[in-house]
């Protein structure tokens, strides 16, 4: 392992490190499928993976080598030229979700304000709504990225204090409410931007056929339906998409994280041909968007993907650690939700925050993460084994213990 300790590591980056985030104190050095190991050759098993970025586990051998051979050819070439790994990737991710067209970006943030300019362009250009006059609806607890026109319409005050000012056009309405939705539509209504589960907000899940009447809604009144699967995408909810739970199919759907297999950053948008035409040359664009680099690792990672089975491994894999979770009788755990394996624990107020419980759990080698305070989230890589969980099973037990 490392030379360096992890007490090194940690202060160095305290010092030079901008304060964004609040990680637990554990220093990566290594990692293979579920596990992962800290510079002093300690094991722990990832249940996190990433955000979602690791759905295929840490350094996929068929996605490591086809990075290796990729970067030893041909790494960067701009949209000012083509590349021959872009089109079959897009070909690829076309094919598997139903798409005519796919525009991709690097990071999710990017995808989302990508699926933002599309939705704008088509109201203006298609639905001929007047200039400037543009209106998207989106969810209270929403999490859709970092940006600036993304936190403006996030309803968490942390997101947004000291950033403003932010960009109009957006209309917030509670999650799971379709009755809301109707009545928040006008003849300015673009789009409705909508996570399937909201990951961020604490594994939420909406009331059953809430999608589906989403998606009736927005037909009816001419209403781009925009559905941000960047977390639970490619297999991690038990299907390659979350939507399909309610066979709906959205206008756009953003789609990343897991897109390259966490290798490198890739994200983008998929639509059919009337919502792309909203984009002309000059008008949007990514120096690194579509690079020859990530896009030899998005199609092995789609390969992996389809060959391993992995939203069927992560639907008989979540409903097997779902049963067995629930049935653990603890005062402290208010409720166990989740799909697939997108699985979160809600911790009762008067047994604390979330956070000393996943810092127990690190010590017992199960690095999962806190969302919303009170939540306890479990993604593990969708190539996890039975054992592997009855394994965090064991832990879990110990680690969730009322403090």
């Amino acid at each position: 392992m490392s030379g360096s300790s992890s007490k090194t590591y940690l202060e160095e980056a305290n010092k030079y490190s901008a304060k964004n985030y609040h990680p637990l104190p554990v220093v990566l050095c290594k990692g293979e499928g579920v596990w992962v190991w800290d510079v002093e050759g300690k094991k722990y098993l990832d249940m996190l993976s990433s955000y979602s970025a690791l759905n295929q586990g840490h350094c996929h051998p068929k996605i490591v080598a086809a990075v290796q051979k990729q970067v030893a050819k041909l790494t960067l070439t701009s949209r000012a030229f083509h590349n021959d790994q872009m089109g079959p990737f897009m070909k690829r991710l076309c094919e598997l979700s139903g798409f005519e067209k796919c525009l991709l970006m690097n990071s999710g943030a990017e995808a989302v304000e990508t699926a933002i300019k599309a939705a704008r362009r088509w109201g203006y250009t298609k639905k001929k709504v007047a200039k400037d006059k543009a209106e998207i609806i989106a969810c209270e607890n929403n999490f859709h990225g970092r940006t600036t026109t993304i936190v403006g319409f996030s309803t968490e005050p942390l997101y947004q204090n000291g950033f403003g000012p932010f960009t109009p056009g957006f209309k917030i309405i509670p999650y799971g409410d379709a009755s809301a939705l109707e009545k928040a539509i006008t003849p300015n209504t673009v789009a409705f931007l909508v996570e399937p589960i909201q990951g961020e907000a604490g594994i939420m899940i909406p009331p059953a056929g809430y999608l589906k009447k989403a998606r009736e809604i927005t037909k009816k009144n001419n209403v781009l339906l925009m559905a941000d699967e960047i977390q639970t995408g490619l297999g991690r909810t038990g299907k390659l998409f979350a939507c399909e739970y309610e066979n709906v199919r959205p206008d756009v759907l953003i789609v990343g994280k897991a897109l390259a297999g966490g290798m490198y950053p890739v994200s983008g948008i998929l639509a059919d041909e009337e919502v792309m035409s909203a984009f002309v040359p000059g008008n949007h664009g990514s120096t690194f968007g579509g690079n020859p680099l990530g896009c030899a690792a998005g199609l092995a990672a789609l390969d992996v993907i389809v060959e391993e089975r992995l939203a069927q491994r992560a639907n008989e894999m979540g409903e097997y650690f779902m049963g067995e979770l629930c049935k653990i009788k603890n005062p402290a755990i208010k409720e166990v939700r989740g799909k697939g394996l997108l699985i979160g624990i809600e911790i009762k107020k008067e047994f604390g925050l979330a956070r000393p419980y996943c810092e127990k759990l690190m010590e017992l080698g199960i690095l999962a993460k806190e969302t919303h305070d009170q939540v306890i989230r479990f993604a593990p890589p969708l190539v996890i084994k039975k054992e592997e969980i009855d394994w965090a099973l064991e832990r879990i037990l110990k680690g969730l213990l009322p403090r």
